[in-house]
C-alpha cells in the first residue's frame, strides 16, 4: 500500500474487533452473573461459557495481529500475556512468551501474525517459544507433526514469491508486510521438526 494512503486492511480489522469485543465481553459477563445467581448450571451453560471465553481471547489476539498499530504505540506485556494464555488454554498450541515489558505494538503484531503461521503448521499442536534479545526477536516452534508447506513459508523471507493463499492462511501474506512497515527482514529456518523466524 502506498505511504500516503492508511493501511485500510488494519483499520477494517480494527474496526470490526471493536465492534465485536463488546457485545461478546457482554455475553460473558450475562454468563457470569447468571452463575453467581445460581441459575446457570449444567453442562450446556459451560460450554456456553467457554465458547464466549475463546471467543473474547480470538478477538483480542485477532486486534493485535489485524488490527493497525501506529509507530511508538506501545501495548503492556500483562495484555499480551493474558491473551495469550486465554487464547491457547485447554489446548495442544502452547506459547511461551518471554519479553516482559511494554512493547512497541508495531512488533508484537508482526509476532502475533507469525505465531499464526507456527499455529498452521502444527495441526496437531506443538510449542512454540519468543525470545528478545537486545533488538531481535526469535520464535522458534516445534512439533511432532509439523507441517511446513515451503510454498507458503518461502513467502515469509522472500515477499515477492505469492502463491495463491486461502482466508486460513492470510497471515503468510500480511507477516512480511508488517515486517516491511518496521524495517525488519524476516530470516527463516526449517527442518523436521523445528522452524525458527527471527526479525
Amino acid at each position: 500500500m502506498p505511504a500516503n494512503l492508511p493501511d485500510l486492511t488494519a483499520l477494517i480489522g480494527s474496526r470490526i474487533c471493536h465492534d465485536l469485543i463488546s457485545p461478546i465481553g457482554a455475553i460473558g459477563n450475562g454468563v457470569e452473573l447468571m452463575t453467581l445467581a445460581g441459575t446457570a448450571r449444567g453442562a450446556e451453560m459451560e460450554l456456553i461459557a467457554e465458547s464466549v471465553d475463546n471467543a473474547n481471547a480470538r478477538i483480542r489476539f485477532f486486534r493485535v495481529a489485524f488490527g493497525a498499530a501506529q509507530p511508538g504505540q506501545t501495548i503492556a506485556a500483562s495484555e499480551i500475556i493474558g491473551t495469550l494464555r486465554d487464547l491457547t488454554r485447554g489446548g495442544r498450541f502452547v506459547v511461551d512468551w518471554q519479553p516482559g515489558a511494554a512493547l512497541q505494538r508495531q512488533q508484537v503484531k508482526l509476532a502475533f501474525l507469525l505465531l499464526q503461521c507456527f499455529e498452521t503448521a502444527m495441526p496437531r499442536g506443538g510449542h512454540v517459544s519468543v525470545r528478545l534479545v537486545g533488538e531481535e526477536w526469535a520464535l522458534t516452534g516445534e512439533a511432532d507433526g509439523l507441517v511446513i508447506e515451503p510454498h507458503l513459508w518461502a513467502m515469509l523471507s522472500v515477499p515477492v514469491a505469492r502463491p495463491e493463499i486461502d482466508a486460513a492462511r492470510v497471515q503468510f501474506a500480511l507477516a512480511p508486510l508488517a515486517a516491511t512497515a518496521i524495517g525488519r527482514q524476516l530470516i527463516v529456518e526449517t527442518s523436521d521438526r523445528i522452524a525458527r523466524v527471527r526479525f
